[in-house]
C-alpha cells in the first residue's frame, strides 16, 4: 500500500507541475482543500476513487495511470493522436485553416469589388465550432464555456451585421440580447458537482 501511495503522489506532482498548476488551483478544480492535495503529493494517503477520477479527466489520462509507476516519465498520452502529431497543432492547423479560406475569398470578392465584411464573421463562427469540437473530443470539454461564450457573441454580432447588410439598421435590439446570453453561459460555467466530504 505505501508503495501505492508514493506511486501515486509522484505521478500527481508531475502531472501537476506539467499543466503549471499550484496544489491550491488543483484543489480547486477537485474541490477539495489544497492540504488534502498536499498530503496526496507527500504520500501520506491515496486519493479516493472519485477524486482519481476528477483527476484524471482534469490531466487527461485515466486512472490507470496515476496509479501506475512510470519507469521512464513521458508526455501525457492524450497530448498526441496515435499518430503521433499533437493535438494542438492540429487544432491550431484548422483553425488557421478555415480563416485563411474565408480571408481568401474575402480579399477575391474585394479585387471585383464587392466588400463583404461579415465573410469573416461568419469564417470565425466557423472556426469556433471547429475548436469546440475539437476541444471536446481531446480536451475533454476543459475551457469550452469559453469557446461557448465566444461563440455566442459572435452569433449575434453576425445576426446584427447581417442584417446591416442587407439594408436592415435597426437590428441593433438583437445586440441587446448578449448580455442575458453571455450571462446564461458564465452560470452554466460555475454550475459544479457538491464538494465530498473530506476523508
Amino acid at each position: 500500500m505505501d508503495d501505492l501511495k508514493l506511486v501515486c503522489a509522484g505521478n500527481i506532482i508531475r502531472l501537476r507541475t506539467a499543466a503549471k498548476l499550484t496544489q491550491a488551483e488543483l484543489a480547486q478544480k477537485l474541490n477539495y482543500s489544497d492540504k488534502s492535495v498536499s498530503k496526496w503529493e507527500r504520500g501520506e494517503a491515496v486519493p479516493d476513487a472519485y477524486i482519481l477520477k476528477a483527476m484524471s479527466e482534469i490531466f487527461g489520462v485515466s486512472v490507470d495511470f496515476l496509479l501506475t509507476s512510470h519507469d521512464r516519465w513521458e508526455r501525457r498520452p492524450n497530448d498526441k493522436t496515435p499518430q503521433g502529431l499533437s493535438k494542438s497543432a492540429i487544432i491550431g492547423i484548422a483553425m488557421a485553416g478555415i480563416l485563411f479560406l474565408a480571408m481568401l475569398a474575402f480579399v477575391i470578392l474585394w479585387i471585383q469589388g464587392e466588400v463583404l465584411w461579415i465573410l469573416l464573421v461568419y469564417a470565425l463562427g466557423v472556426a469556433l465550432i471547429t475548436l469546440l469540437v475539437l476541444h471536446s473530443i481531446w480536451r475533454r470539454g476543459r475551457a469550452n464555456y469559453y469557446i461557448i461564450a465566444a461563440l455566442t457573441l459572435c452569433v449575434f454580432v453576425g445576426i446584427f451585421l447581417s442584417g446591416y447588410a442587407f439594408g436592415h439598421h435597426n437590428w441593433w435590439q438583437c445586440l441587446l440580447l448578449i448580455v442575458p446570453a453571455e450571462l446564461i453561459v458564465f452560470c452554466c460555467s460555475r454550475l459544479k458537482q457538491r464538494k465530498k466530504p473530506e476523508k
